[in-house]
């Protein structure tokens, strides 16, 4: 599995997609705060050095292009890598019982 922690390398881009910020807007207030606040000092920082791993972080099996999960809570955050362009976008977020 590819990794981006040694030397050098250049941090990933965060990119948000306009359905992840419809379903920001959908949420709650309490929950959207909730999420921006992770997002904002935990999780952009941690997919920023190393979206490949993390204790939140699990790659879907069985999806094409691939995309990958991050746990938040009762949330599920999901995001496909471009290596090439060294971006990490961010496709949507969804409760975990609507996520799967």
């Amino acid at each position: 599995m590819p990794t981006k922690s040694g030397g050098n390398l250049p941090e990933f881009r965060i990119f948000e997609t306009e359905e992840f910020l419809k379903k920001l807007k959908k949420l709650s207030a309490r929950d959207a705060q909730f999420i921006r606040r992770k997002l904002d000092e935990y999780i952009y920082p941690q997919l920023r050095q190393e979206p490949f791993f993390g204790p939140n972080t699990r790659k879907l099996r069985g999806y094409s292009p691939d995309t990958w999960r991050y746990r938040i809570g009762r949330f599920r955050l999901f995001y496909g890598i471009d290596e090439e362009e060294d971006i990490v976008s961010i496709l949507t977020i969804d409760l975990r019982r609507d996520a799967y």
